[in-house]
C-alpha cells in the first residue's frame, strides 16, 4: 500500500511521483458492489434483489448464499429460499450458471461485470432470517444477499425501494449513502453484520457521554409506551458503560436498537457491531420486563463478543459454521450481566434477581451434563444447538447444558469469589475491563474486523493479571471451565445476603421425568443417570405401569405415590420396555435436589455486613 497520507514529508519530486501513483491507484480502484432491494408484492412475503459486481477478474465468478449468520453459530443454508435466478453480463447478455453445490452459482464469460437478479422468500421476523410482508421488511443480510468469493474487501452500496404507495424508512447500522434510502458498507463482513428494518418505524434518540443511541421500533403500541420504555433503555445503557468505563467507537456515529414487537414476530435477540436486533411476539405493555432483559443482554454484546471476540469467531465464515470454545464467556458472561444491569438500574426487584441467580445455579449443579462436557466443550456444541434442528433423536437433554446459563453460573461464581477474596476491592467488572483493554479496545485495521481476538489461555492470563494470582486463575479455569466441578454457591451468596436452600426440602424424588398418556403412561423423555429411577432401567417411551403398587396414568399419579413416602424409602417399579417385555425393579427414593435462591431478609435477617456487600455488588454504578 502506498503511504499517500505522508506525502508532505518527502521531496517535491517524490511528491509528484507519489501523487501520480496514488491517483492511478484511486482511478483503478474497483467500484463498489451494488444491491437493490425492492418489493413488488410484499403481501406474498418475497423480496426482489438485484446485485451488480463490477470490475471482476476474467475467470469464473463464484456467487454464494451464506450458510451461516453472524452471532448465530449453527448452519441455516439460506439458499433454500432463493429462486428465479437470472445472471447477466455487462452488455446485457443473459449468462448460464453452473451449480457447484446447493449454495453457489458459478458464472463465466461475463466480461468483467456481472448482474444477478433473483427473488427470495422470507416470512420469519427474528435475528437471523428475512421477514417480508405488507407492513415492513425485516432484513438480516446473510439471509438476503448473494456475495462472491474473493471480494471480501470490496465496499458495497445498498438501495431500498419501497412498495408502491408506501413511505417506508430505513433503520440500520449501515453508513448513510447519497440518498435517504441508500447506504454503504466498507466490506463484506460489515455488510453481513448489518441488519436493516425497512418500514414505518418509530425512532427515539438519546445521548450519553457524547455517544448517540437510537431506538427504532416497529410495534402495535403507543408513542407514550415507547417514550417510557426508551427512558429505561437509557438507564441500562448507562449502567453497562460503568462496567467498562467507556463506550466503544460506533463507526456510523451512533448505536441502533432494531426492535420488532409484533404478534407475528419470533422471540429473539441478536448482537451486531453497532446495532442489535430484538424481536418478540409481545408488547411493551404486556412484557416490559422480559423485553428490557433482552435489551440489557444484547447491548452488553457491543463490548463482549462484538469487540472482545473469541479467536474462533474472527472473522465469521459464511461458507461454514465457526466454532469457539469460549462462548461460556462471550455469551454466558453476557447472560449474567444482563440481569445485573437491570438490578443496578433499579428496573427489577431483589427477589427477581435472586430467582435469576437460582436459575443459573440450577442449570448447572444438578445436571448430569456437567459431568460429560466442560463449559469449554459445551461452547463447541453451538453449531448443533444454536437454532439448529435435528431429525434424529439426541441425548442432549442429559449431556448438554447451554453455554448461556452455564457461563452465567460461572460468571456469578467468579464475581463473588473475586469480591470475597479481595474484601470488595476486585470484581468481575475489573476482569471485563481488562479484557476490553487488552482485546476489545485495540480494534481492527479494517472496519468490522477485530485484530486481537482472544483465546481461552488469554482469558486465563487476564484473570491472573486482575487477581494478581496465577495459581488462583489456573485453578479456577481448570476446575470450573475446563473441568467438571461446580462452585459452592451457598457461602458465596451468603456473604451478599442470599440464602440457597432446597425448594422442596425432605420431599421424596424419583427424578424429573414426565409420563404422557398414549396407550398407557409412557415416559416422555430421556431418563438422566443422576435420577433414582435410572437404576430401574426405565427410559424414553417405556410404559410406566405401577409405582409402589399404584397404577400409573399420568404425572399426578406418580406425585400422589411420592407424597406418601420420604427420601430413603424403597418403592417397586413395574414398566414395559419397547420390546413389550414387563420389567420390575426396586428404587430407593432420594430427596428432591432442586434449589432456590432467596434474599436473606425474606428467610430471616439481613446483617449490616451482608447489606454493605450486596450494595457494592448490586447497587447503581
Amino acid at each position: 500500500m502506498f503511504p499517500c497520507a505522508s506525502i508532505a514529508s518527502v521531496t517535491k519530486r517524490t511528491v509528484i511521483v507519489l501523487a501520480v501513483l496514488c491517483a492511478s491507484v484511486s482511478f483503478h480502484a474497483a467500484a463498489p458492489i451494488s444491491y437493490t432491494f425492492s418489493f413488488p408484492e410484499p403481501q406474498h412475503r418475497w423480496m426482489q434483489v438485484e446485485a451488480t459486481f463490477p470490475d471482476v477478474e476474467s475467470g469464473t465468478l463464484e456467487l454464494r448464499m451464506s450458510r451461516s449468520s453472524p452471532g448465530r453459530y449453527s448452519m441455516h443454508d439460506f439458499a433454500k429460499n432463493v429462486y428465479d435466478v437470472h445472471v447477466f453480463a455487462g452488455d446485457g447478455r443473459e449468462l448460464p450458471t453452473t451449480r457447484p453445490d446447493p449454495y453457489g452459482w458459478n458464472v463465466s464469460g461475463h466480461g468483467g461485470r456481472v448482474t444477478v437478479k433473483y427473488k427470495i422468500y422470507g416470512d420469519r421476523v427474528d435475528g437471523t432470517y428475512l421477514g417480508v410482508d405488507a407492513t415492513h421488511a425485516h432484513i438480516n443480510m446473510p439471509a438476503a444477499v448473494m456475495w462472491a468469493h474473493g471480494l471480501d474487501d470490496r465496499p458495497a452500496t445498498v438501495t431500498f425501494v419501497p412498495p408502491a404507495g408506501k413511505r417506508w424508512q430505513v433503520a440500520t447500522q449501515l453508513h448513510a449513502g447519497s440518498s435517504p434510502l441508500q447506504f454503504t458498507a466498507p466490506n463484506l463482513q460489515y455488510l453481513m453484520d448489518s441488519p436493516s428494518e425497512f418500514g414505518p418505524v418509530a425512532v427515539r434518540q438519546f445521548m450519553v457521554d457524547n455517544h448517540t443511541f437510537r431506538f427504532s421500533l416497529h410495534h402495535t403500541g403507543s408513542d407514550a409506551e415507547l417514550d417510557g420504555f426508551v427512558k429505561d433503555v437509557e438507564k441500562i445503557v448507562r449502567q453497562e458503560r460503568a462496567v467498562f468505563g467507556e463506550y466503544p467507537m460506533y463507526e456510523p456515529g451512533y448505536y441502533t436498537f432494531l426492535a420488532d414487537y409484533l404478534p407475528w414476530a419470533n422471540g429473539d435477540g441478536m448482537e451486531h457491531r453497532n446495532s442489535t436486533v430484538i424481536t418478540a411476539p409481545a408488547s411493551i405493555a404486556t412484557a416490559r420486563a422480559d423485553l428490557l432483559d433482552t435489551v440489557a443482554h444484547e447491548f452488553f454484546h457491543c463490548w463482549n463478543v462484538e469487540r472482545i471476540r473469541p479467536r474462533g469467531l474472527e472473522p465469521f465464515d459464511f461458507d461454514r459454521a465457526n466454532v469457539s470454545g469460549e462462548l461460556w464467556l462471550a455469551e454466558g458472561f453476557t447472560q449474567y450481566y444482563g440481569p445485573l444491569a437491570l438490578q443496578r438500574a433499579q428496573l427489577t426487584d431483589i427477589a427477581s434477581t435472586a430467582a435469576t441467580f437460582g436459575a443459573l445455579i440450577e442449570s448447572v449443579g444438578p445436571s448430569p451434563a456437567r459431568l460429560v462436557r466442560s463449559a469449554e466443550e459445551m461452547s463447541r456444541m453451538a453449531p448443533f444447538i444454536d437454532g439448529g434442528r435435528t431429525v434424529d433423536r439426541t441425548n442432549w437433554s442429559t449431556t448438554v447444558i447451554s453455554y448461556y446459563p452455564f457461563g452465567g453460573a460461572i460468571a456469578l461464581a467468579l464475581d463473588l469469589t473475586l469480591r470475597g477474596r479481595s474484601d470488595g476491592r476486585l470484581s468481575l467488572d475489573d476482569f471485563m475491563r481488562a479484557m476490553w483493554r487488552n482485546y476489545g479496545k485495540p480494534g481492527g485495521n479494517r472496519e468490522g474486523y477485530v485484530d486481537r481476538p482472544y483465546t481461552i489461555d488469554d482469558a486465563q492470563a487476564t484473570l491472573a493479571e486482575v487477581s494478581g494470582d496465577r495459581a488462583f486463575a489456573h485453578d479456577f479455569f481448570s476446575r470450573y471451565i475446563q473441568g467438571h466441578d461446580a462452585a459452592d454457591y451457598v457461602p458465596l451468596l451468603a456473604r451478599a445476603g442470599f440464602v440457597v436452600r432446597k425448594r422442596h426440602a425432605a420431599r421424596a424424588w424419583l427424578g424429573d421425568f414426565h409420563v404422557e398418556a398414549r396407550t398407557g403412561a409412557h415416559v416422555a423423555g430421556l431418563v438422566a443417570p443422576t435420577w433414582p429411577i435410572y437404576a430401574a432401567g426405565l427410559d424414553q417411551d417405556d410404559e410406566l405401569q405401577q409405582v409402589d403398587g399404584q397404577r400409573i396414568g399420568g404425572d399426578n399419579d406418580v406425585a400422589a405415590v411420592l407424597q406418601k413416602h420420604k427420601p430413603g424409602d424403597t418403592v417397586q417399579i413395574v414398566y414395559v420396555n419397547r420390546t413389550g417385555a414387563p420389567q420390575t425393579a426396586s428404587v430407593t427414593l432420594a430427596e428432591d435436589p432442586h434449589i432456590e435462591v432467596v434474599p436473606a431478609e425474606t428467610a430471616g435477617t439481613l446483617t449490616a455486613a451482608q447489606k454493605a456487600f450486596r450494595d457494592l455488588w448490586l447497587g447503581a454504578k
